[in-house]
């Protein structure tokens, strides 16, 4: 099956049965982040009814107990960092968008930039993003940083002070017209900012002019065979009515018609 579609003034197509998951499942085992436990999933037991066939039951009927920001692949709305209750379940109505995924290594900063940006920490810079975007514009970014071990897949990210995007690097994707973030990172953020979240503000542009349409999608991971380029993205969201849901975002590859 193919699709067709535009990047600029350019058309393409794209075979859709060839697409990359980028998504790591909320799992016993899989990533966290925030000093959150492993999820919880128990089969649901009472005195009339057994949740588990190995136990006896007639269906596997599971209770699953999890934080969409700790763990596993997730897109968030702005209302993450909003005192009014703001629904990632509203936030996305197109769900095929244009995307450029790139890789980079965070650069390593030699020196305080403040409190909260300090020597040593690890960062994606806008003169980063600039280099590697090229000019075709398009809806959505993939950032795929290095190193790229598939021990991310099941990676433990509290109290390790990740990697993260500088608030100028949001300026910088607000100015290209970015409207949809995704990052194998735990945050956009540094882990520990003083509840600050400033790159988190400066992409939605909270409070001043709120974009309730813009989402960030992290924890994602992107194996090393898939190459940097252009693709049709298709970002799919648990219809959960909360700030942050489980997602999965597949790409395909965008060939030149």
């Amino acid at each position: 099956m193919k699709t067709t579609f535009s990047i600029g003034d350019v058309s393409y197509q794209a075979e859709l049965q060839h697409g990359h998951d980028l998504s790591l499942a909320v799992a016993l085992q899989g990533p966290r982040a925030w000093y959150v436990d492993n999820p919880k999933i128990e089969a649901v037991m009472t005195d009339r009814f057994t949740g588990s066939v190995a136990r006896g039951g007639s269906v596997n009927f599971y209770d699953v107990c999890f934080n969409p920001h700790g763990h596993g692949t997730h897109t968030e709305c702005l209302g993450h960092i909003t005192p009014q209750k703001e629904s990632v379940n509203d936030a996305l109505q197109s769900f095929f968008l244009t995307a450029r995924l790139i890789t980079l290594e965070p650069a390593t900063l030699s020196s305080d930039r403040s409190e909260w940006v300090r020597a040593g920490d690890r960062v994606i810079l806008p003169e980063q993003l600039a280099n590697a975007m090229g000019k075709a514009p398009v809806q959505a970014l993939i950032v795929r940083t290095l190193p790229n071990p598939e021990s991310r897949r099941e990676k433990n990210y509290s109290s390790t002070n990740p990697a993260y995007f500088l608030p100028e690097s949001m300026d910088w994707l607000n100015s290209f017209g970015i409207e949809h973030l995704l990052t194998d990172l735990p945050s956009v953020d540094r882990e520990e900012d003083g509840g600050r979240l400033e790159a988190h503000h400066r992409f939605w542009n909270v409070p001043h002019n709120p974009q309730k349409h813009k989402t960030i999608t992290e924890l994602i991971y992107v194996p090393h065979q898939v190459v940097d380029g252009l693709y049709l993205l298709n970002l799919q969201v648990a219809a959960l009515e909360n700030d942050a849901a489980p997602s999965r975002p597949v790409i395909y590859p965008a060939l030149p018609i």
